[in-house]
């Protein structure tokens, strides 16, 4: 087993569909996550985020597989563990209680004929075997801690916003207080306001509780908010990686500067440039050896 300090760290992993092994979704992927800091992982849709932090929780379709690498976490029970390893049992047994995700869309993650504050309790009561006037105590404490009236604990997802779901979300993710979380795109199609409610909330919970967070985002202003550390995906590779400084004020691949070009300033003045694809080097991919380890 390979030695590692770091929070979770992810080796060379590549996924692939089980029918054409050879086609490469996500190809030798490799970065690390400290406790207490925030890594971002940027890119557009399709270039292999969520697919790698499905790889993490074991979450892949049955038509996906993990066809190398190997996924390090540290745990501080059961010490370095492979997470590729692991039965599905095991798996069940961190899942939530020492690594928690948000996923994408709070309305197709939470189950419409349930009431929200029984949601969260679930895990409570698999992991900490919560019941009764405890549960409902925590559950409470829960819902305030994300700014959401105990009260709203009987609601369903129907009855919240988009933002109130999405706090549910988060309330549920960090219940059993979670070494690490993984938040894909949490903020997507919230408004302006509400976004940066939830990017503050999230950034505060990582600092009471130190844990890591893997951040999952196409959008660079969440980046420039929250990041300790970035990398950029392009094609399921990882083309540039290091700290939000060194990414953000000196990018170094030709995609980043793309991205980059894309995103407006203050006040309306910077010309927006599309991303002229023929135009990256196909060759132009960082080899592991000369990424920035986070």
């Amino acid at each position: 087993m390979t030695v590692t300090t770091a929070l979770l760290q992810l080796e060379h992993v590549s996924i692939a569909p089980r029918k054409t092994p050879s086609r490469l979704l996500v190809n030798d992927v490799s970065f690390t996550i400290e406790a207490g800091k925030t890594t971002c992982v940027v890119g557009e849709s399709g270039s292999g985020k969520s697919l790698t932090a499905l790889s993490v929780m074991g979450l892949l379709s049955k038509q996906l597989q993990l066809s190398a690498g190997k996924v390090l976490f540290n745990d501080t029970e059961a010490g370095v563990q492979d997470l590729t390893l692991l039965d599905a049992e095991s798996l069940r047994k961190i899942r939530g209680a020492k690594i928690a995700m948000i996923f994408q869309e709070p309305m197709t993650s939470l189950n419409p004929v349930l009431a929200v504050g029984y949601q969260i309790g679930e895990s409570l009561t698999t992991h900490l075997g919560l019941k009764g006037d405890s549960l409902k105590i925590k559950i409470a404490s829960l819902l305030e801690m994300v700014g959401i009236p105990p009260s709203r604990a009987n609601s369903y997802p129907d009855e919240l916003s988009g933002g109130q779901r999405q706090r549910v979300m988060i309330a549920m993710s960090i219940a059993c207080e979670p070494r690490l979380l993984i938040a894909d795109e949490p903020t997507t199609a919230l408004d302006v306001t509400v976004q940066a409610q939830i990017l503050k909330l999230l950034d505060t919970l990582k600092t009471r509780m130190n844990m890591g967070m893997l951040f999952i985002t196409h959008d660079f202003g969440v980046v420039a908010d929250i990041a300790d550390n970035v990398v950029v995906m392009f094609r399921g590779e990882i083309v540039e990686s290091g700290t939000k400084e060194q990414v953000l004020n000196n990018p170094q691949h030709p995609y980043t500067k793309a991205l980059l070009e894309c995103v407006p300033d203050a006040d309306g003045k910077k010309p927006l440039k599309p991303i002229d694809y023929a135009w990256l080097p196909e060759n132009q991919v960082a080899p592991q050896s000369e990424l920035v380890m986070l």
